[in-house]
């Protein structure tokens, strides 16, 4: 196999980066053709989606600064996800990261863009004047009652949030 084309190891991404877990930055410790002058921060910002994460070049290969911070620290790369805890998905600092599994990892999405109430899973139903609350489980909508109120409406999501397992993040409004 030609050297850059496979999978990185944690021995090999040691000889190229130092990775700081407080501040989640990588840098440069060994010249490559991707590395400008050593000391320097690697990686460059890059959207996926409606989300930005920092990506890095070694040899010929594309990663995500988070999974390599995973990689650095722990020896390999996580089963499945890493979730960035505040929704920020270039804040690469250790104590931001936790490996999950796709299911847990959208139990802390940030607040939907198009959301108008400013609760995930709240909504005003104008024809009938009531706050309606759900929330989805196991793929499925599940219908959490009607209110008169927006807070009552909040009130039964977060309870809903604690019992199906979604982080204490899940849903907030949070930067991009």
């Amino acid at each position: 196999m030609i050297e850059g084309y496979d999978m990185i190891t944690q021995a090999r991404l040691k000889e190229l980066l130092k990775y700081d877990p407080e501040t989640g930055r990588f840098v440069w410790i060994k010249s490559t053709a991707a590395c400008i002058a050593i000391g320097d921060v690697a990686g460059t910002v890059g959207a996926h989606g409606c989300k930005k994460y920092i990506t890095i070049c070694i040899g010929y290969k594309i990663y995500r600064a988070h999974r390599l911070a995973w990689l650095y620290v722990h020896g390999c790369f996580p089963r499945h996800q890493i979730d960035h805890i505040d929704g920020d998905g270039t804040n690469n600092k250790l104590g931001n990261l936790r490996a999950v599994t796709p299911k847990q990892n959208g139990r802390n999405l940030r607040l939907n863009i198009r959301n108008k109430s400013g609760f995930t899973g709240v909504t005003w139903r104008r024809a009938k004047s009531i706050w309606t609350a759900q929330i989805k489980v196991s793929g499925k909508n599940m219908h959490l009652g009607c209110f008169k109120t927006i807070v009552d409406a909040v009130a039964a999501r977060i309870r809903a949030n604690k019992k199906y397992g979604y982080h204490e993040n899940h849903g907030q409004n949070r930067p991009l």
